[in-house]
């Protein structure tokens, strides 16, 4: 592997770099986008079955809070009803809306710099690829017109090796990049549509 590293020259330790990083966002995104971090599956149903006799006190609201982010939405919109019994659905979806979208960037999380790698990571392969062209065309002896052959087979090395290892990191970037987004965004229509639901059943108990 050394050996790979010496023949694809200085422009390959970028990529290097950007492969690290991208294998540390991935492993982080597996581990921070777990289901039962995010919308746990019968957590909605356990808040609409003890809000059907009474609203809970701040105590178990701030519990519910911090089980995960489905419980942050939720738990916001226990506070508005605690608060202001009255309180309208509007209101209840925008103060569930306002928990959302820091929810919402919070999930979205360092997916805009494997994105940006995935995009990234070609373009300095490329750029790779052509300092190796410079060394080939740098090799033709300006005096003798002949090629010195060690130099020609490092440009050809650097200009290979550097292509296929910015495919090699782009590639499983970007594939990891949609995974997670589309990811992302089924969390998200969960979360909306349990603060949707969670609105109209407090409304039709306070009525």
């Amino acid at each position: 592997m050394f050996s790979i590293i010496q023949a694809a020259g200085w422009p390959i330790w970028p990529l290097i770099a950007c492969s690290v990083l991208a294998l540390a966002i991935v492993i982080d995104r597996f581990i921070s986008l777990k289901a039962s971090k995010i919308a746990p599956a019968k957590l909605l149903d356990e808040v609409l079955s003890v809000t059907r006799t009474a609203i809970p006190g701040p105590d178990v609201v701030t519990q519910l809070e911090k089980s995960s982010a489905l419980g942050e939405v939720l738990a916001s919109g226990l506070r508005a009803i605690n608060a202001d019994p009255r309180c309208t659905e509007d209101d209840l979806r925008a103060h569930m809306e306002s928990t959302g979208r820091v929810v919402a960037q919070r999930l979205e999380q360092r997916l805009s710099a494997l994105g940006t790698i995935a995009s990234a990571a070609p373009l300095m392969g490329l750029f790779g690829t052509v300092v190796g062209m410079i060394e080939i065309f740098g090799s033709q002896g300006s005096s003798t017109g002949t090629a010195n052959p060690a130099q020609l087979a490092h440009g050809i090395s650097v200009a290979l090796y550097n292509t296929a290892f910015g495919l090699i990191v782009a590639i499983p970037a970007l594939i990891f990049w949609r995974y997670f987004r589309a990811r992302v965004d089924a969390y998200l229509l969960t979360l909306e549509l349990a603060a949707e639901r969670l609105a109209r059943h407090l409304v039709n108990l306070t009525k």
